[in-house]
């Protein structure tokens, strides 16, 4: 499926999440549980509103971090990824130390390690490290530090982790496809920020705009935040159009806060199938690249091994790790150790391959790999929470897997399967049907 996005009144994070998911309502479960899975508490609750202007009807993508901040009488002292409610939120606040009188700070190190260490589906993972990485690329860029010690203001944090991850979710769950979009506007004016009077767009919003198009429209203002272009960023460049006949099949519409003379402060999603194969939304599969580390032991017991590779499936950026037995030099038997990774932990990984076994070489390398769109669900049977992951198979059909170590406490093979097989059921039961939240004609 192809994406064109329309930036009428802008692009900011939580305008991409409430357009895409004003296009694709099925997706709104598995934005939830993404951001839920992320365990920040209440300051990352997100609600999905029905908005209308003087013109147009659309959704908008709301964070309590944000609604609270605001209530409090802060002013604008967060990341700006919600763009313009009034006076535009003029920059990301990312501070290479934390000031003094301005309130706590997350590292972007930190951001990153609770991404990669979290529950969500590493397609979803690799997509929003990715993104949040341009954006502290952007604003180390700006600051003059290097990226591990640009830091964000905590409610800015939290606002923008729930957007990035977000739309890292919507992403995966579209699959492979071209996106594209009309030039960004670039606003005008200055705004303030905690490090004084900026230009418009924000210093860290033009460097993320670097090789996308632009357009000045003449309205003034902050158009285009630093949250939304890193998303822009990510998805737009290189630009590349499609040039096959495509159908219009679905529309949708986010609305960012700010009100602007005389235009509807929205960004509008036309979704597209395309060629004669086309496939329903979310049907299709991602491509990922994946990192490769292998190696073979024989002096180790089996159970030293073994709680050396539950050392290493921990380390953040690790998405599993494979056993099996081999025969070694002189016949011996031994055991191939085969751990999959993000390619931005590779090193990490091998550390942690030297550190943990007996090995004294290794080989590693990266490869392309293809995984299918998946959510999660939490199902509550019996006082317990189990968490069920749900997988989009091409057509249209879904399966169901209930996570093991949830009923592993459960007495009885039988009594353990039933537990599961009726939290998958009542799992696959609650999915909106490829029918529901279709083009409502706008």
């Amino acid at each position: 499926m192809d994406i064109h996005l329309d930036p009428l009144g802008g692009w900011s994070g939580d305008m991409f999440v409430a357009a895409m998911l004003d296009t694709f309502p099925e997706f709104w479960p598995a934005v939830q549980a993404s951001v839920a899975s992320l365990d920040l508490g209440d300051a990352a609750e997100c609600r999905l509103v029905a908005h209308r202007d003087h013109a147009l009807t659309g959704q908008r993508f709301v964070v309590a971090a944000e609604v609270a901040h605001h209530h409090a009488g802060h002013g604008h002292d967060h990341d700006g990824s919600h763009q313009g409610d009034g006076e535009p939120h003029s920059h990301s606040h990312a501070h290479p130390h934390e000031p003094a009188g301005h309130g706590p700070h997350r590292a972007w190190a930190d951001i990153r390690s609770m991404l990669m260490a979290s529950r969500l589906d590493p397609a979803v993972t690799d997509h929003a490290v990715a993104i949040f990485t341009l954006l502290a690329r952007a604003e180390a860029a700006v600051h003059g530090v290097a990226e591990d010690e640009v830091a964000f203001h905590e409610v800015g944090a939290v606002d923008s982790i729930v957007d990035i991850v977000a739309a890292a979710q919507i992403i995966a769950l579209v699959g492979p496809g071209a996106w594209s979009s009309a030039p960004l506007p670039l606003g005008s004016g200055r705004v303030k920020s905690a490090h004084g009077i900026l230009p418009v767009p924000a210093p860290a919003t033009a460097i993320l705009l670097r090789g996308l198009s632009t357009i000045q429209d003449g309205i003034a203002g902050e158009r285009v935040t630093p949250t939304g272009a890193a998303v822009a960023q990510y998805l737009l460049a290189p630009e590349k159009p499609s040039k096959d006949s495509r159908r219009l099949a679905r529309t949708g519409t986010g609305f960012g806060t700010r009100v602007l003379p005389g235009i509807s402060n929205c960004l509008r999603v036309l979704a597209f199938e395309t060629g004669p194969a086309a496939k329903a939304p979310g049907a299709g599969f991602a491509h990922r690249e994946l990192g490769v580390v292998e190696f073979e032991v024989d002096d180790l017991s089996a159970e030293d091994l073994s709680a050396g590779i539950d050392h290493i499936r921990a380390v953040p950026g690790i998405h599993d790790v494979i056993q099996s037995a081999v025969f070694g030099k002189k016949g011996r038997l031994a055991s191939q150790v085969r751990v999959l990774v993000a390619p931005e932990s590779m090193d990490a990984a091998i550390e942690a391959c030297f550190a943990e076994t007996t090995t004294i070489g290794l080989r590693f390398h990266t490869v392309q790999g293809a995984v299918l769109s998946r959510s999660f669900d939490e199902v509550e049977l019996g006082g317990q929470r189990l968490r069920v992951k749900l997988v989009e198979r091409p057509g249209g059909d879904h399966t169901a897997k209930t996570e093991a170590a949830d009923t592993a406490a459960e007495p009885g093979h039988a009594a353990r399967v039933n537990l599961r097989r009726t939290a998958e059921a009542e799992a696959l039961a609650r999915l909106p049907s490829m029918t529901d939240g279709g083009d409502d004609g706008r």
